[in-house]
């Protein structure tokens, strides 16, 4: 549904050091992506989760190791227009990438997310338990300014019977199919790192939250919160090798 999350993406420095990591942690195997050159995409339990790119070849533009949320859009030219009209900026196309268009862009807070007009990965939040993603999370300064340019650039508001924004536990959460797919939080998060600036993060389903964090240590990723009961489930948050952020949740259903 546009609007919606769709997919999630890793850019890496090193592409072969990051299939090892998320490999060991994750399971995954991974694919190259014929339609989109130096792409390659995660499998859990045979389903597409994730891509992979390196920040070398990430459409002529060297990008800092993270991992980007993608949101569908019917046309990716007028969400860009949406998002340049709403204090946004567009860092990259709407350009032709494998089997749709895409632009890279950030809200007025500098958060970082891409538009993705095109079909959606069918595997994609599919899975529980699978190192399937579980859902977004935007950390940033105020939700409430953020959720009004969302939902402005993706036209939240033109689906009421389909996509369903609501405030619950201090924060904006995004609704679809019965399921929460994203929320937006303000605040300082408490991830401990102090590497703190609006980005949206995403949380990967595990069930065996300790076991996959205690690999990811192994396999030279920090644990930055150690495994921890919440109201989302069992969590903890990981930095990879190379820096890039993410969660692993417990979650069966949705955020409560």
């Amino acid at each position: 549904m546009p609007g919606t999350p769709c997919w999630v993406s890793l850019t890496t420095q090193d592409m072969r050091a990051a299939q090892d990591f998320y490999g060991a942690v994750f399971g995954w195997e991974f694919e190259p992506d014929v339609q989109a050159e130096g792409y390659v995409v995660a499998h859990a339990d045979g389903q597409p989760v994730a891509g992979l790119v390196e920040s070398a070849q990430t459409m002529g533009v060297r990008l800092p190791v993270a991992w980007t949320a993608y949101f569908v859009a019917d046309s990716a030219d007028a969400a860009a227009s949406r998002v340049r009209e709403r204090g946004g900026t567009v860092a990259v196309g709407p350009l032709a990438f494998g089997r749709g268009r895409m632009a890279w862009a950030a809200d007025p807070l500098d958060a970082v997310f891409c538009v993705w007009e095109g079909p959606a990965a069918a595997g994609w939040q599919a899975g529980r338990g699978t190192g399937a993603v579980a859902w977004l999370e935007l950390h940033t300064r105020d939700p409430f300014a953020s959720a009004l340019f969302y939902g402005g650039v993706f036209e939240w508001d033109a689906h009421p019977d389909v996509i369903d924004v609501r405030y619950e536990h201090d924060r904006v959460m995004l609704r679809t199919g019965g399921r929460t797919v994203a929320g937006l939080y303000g605040g300082v998060p408490e991830s401990g790192d102090g590497a703190i600036r609006p980005q949206w993060h995403v949380h990967f389903c595990r069930d065996d939250v300790d076991e996959a964090a205690a690999r990811a240590g192994a396999a030279h990723g920090t644990v930055v919160t150690p495994p921890q009961d919440t109201p989302l489930g069992r969590t903890a948050t990981i930095r990879d090798p190379e820096g890039g952020l993410f969660h692993l949740s417990s979650i069966e259903d949705e955020p409560s």
